[in-house]
């Protein structure tokens, strides 16, 4: 979702990075993953590095990467927590880049509703309760259920 938010809004071809979670987590690879079956072929990330899903070290990572390409015009970040350290950042740097964060967290969704941060991919916590209830009730009952149930997610942008 949030590469092809990028390419919508910036074209194909834009210059990206990426902020990537703490490596080897499942989280970072899925994310990761996610995110380049569209990058890959529509966008060109020059800039991939681990910010640990840390915000401090979001800020600090985002810094280096604006240091050492300017041509930037995105960022992604393996969650929401990173998205705000690197907004830090480029507001530091006086550039206009556009990131997009991930998990749909309250402190990411204010930051949206200020016009600082473009977009999170959000998860749906109440679905994935209901979900997991739901499952529950199916097991307690006697019927089978799915060894994996997947919840949607979805990209929240400034409405």
């Amino acid at each position: 979702m949030a590469a092809e938010y990028i390419v919508d809004k910036l074209g194909k071809d834009a210059v990206v990075a990426e902020l990537e979670g703490v490596p080897g987590a499942s989280a970072t690879r899925e994310r990761g993953k996610g995110f380049h079956t569209i990058a890959d072929t529509n966008l060109q990330v020059i800039a991939k590095q681990s910010a640990d899903f840390d915000r401090t070290k979001g800020l600090t990572v985002m810094e280096n990467i604006i240091q050492a390409n300017p041509t930037i015009k995105a960022v992604f970040a393996h969650n929401d927590e990173m998205a705000l350290g690197a907004i830090e950042a480029i507001n530091s740097s006086g550039r206009d880049i556009m990131v997009i964060g991930f998990d749909g967290n309250e402190d990411a969704l204010n930051a949206i509703k200020a016009g600082k941060l473009e977009a999170t991919v959000a998860q749906q916590p109440d679905l994935i309760g209901k979900l997991a209830v739901d499952a529950g009730r199916d097991v307690l009952s006697g019927k089978k259920v799915e060894k994996n149930i997947p919840a949607p997610l979805k990209l929240v942008i400034k409405e």
